[in-house]
């Protein structure tokens, strides 16, 4: 298994931390406090490579669909008016990464960017409507070789603090190259054209690269 490289420092600082404090609780501490003190720790440690992981799959690249953008469970499909760069009415398709989730985030189509930008902002609970305007969040926009833009937003959850966009404006990107990273619980929305045949339903579970969103 891999580790993902935004989480080579948390994962050294924590081991280190905890390196310590197992130490410590073994030198003054009763032994059932150390033993639970270190059952605990290595635990943290299991939790958090898990986390920054990096799932083996092999990569199929479908140009006329639009590819799930990260793992995690649909919790929207709905029609609304997007105001931030294409001001039009879209088919928003939202998808909630829970913290046993893969957080890696892989861009749906290939084509350059248009757009980027970073909003601070709140950390409302990430499956919930407001979060996707409220919260900490980045807005990207791709544009496909045919002229279609797809709008992607990456927002932070309750416990999520950190995003990571690895998208520059005016540069190629493959479909399931990598978008970014987000820490811990959060969530993607995709905003797509009123004419796209939308492959999925709310409730469903998703997997990054693999699962069909929608077919233009």
């Amino acid at each position: 298994m891999k580790i993902h490289k935004e989480g080579y420092s948390i994962l050294l600082v924590t081991l280190a931390v905890v390196s310590v404090l197992c130490a410590v609780s073994w030198l003054i501490l009763p032994k059932t406090i150390s033993i639970v003190a270190t059952a605990a720790s290595v635990l943290l440690m299991a939790f958090l490579t898990r986390f920054f992981r990096v799932p083996s799959r092999q990569i199929e690249t479908h140009q006329n669909v639009i590819l799930s953008p990260a793992d995690g469970t649909v919790v929207t499909i709905e029609e609304v008016e997007e105001n931030e760069y294409l001001n039009t009415q879209c088919i928003q398709v939202s998808i909630f990464m829970s913290i046993w989730n893969v957080h890696i985030n892989w861009f749906p189509v290939s084509g350059v960017v248009r757009y980027f930008k970073y909003h601070p902002g709140d950390y409302l609970v990430a499956w919930r409507p407001k979060s996707s305007l409220h919260n900490e969040r980045t807005t990207v926009v791709v544009e496909r070789p045919d002229g279609v833009k797809v709008l992607l937003r990456q927002i932070a959850g309750a416990v999520a603090r950190r995003i990571v966009c690895y998208a520059e404006v005016g540069k190629p990107v493959n479909q399931c190259s990598e978008l970014g990273f987000i820490k811990f619980g959060s969530r993607v929305d995709v905003f797509l054209p009123l004419d796209a045949d939308i492959k999925v339903t709310i409730g469903q579970k998703v997997t990054g690269n693999r699962t069909v969103i929608a077919a233009l």
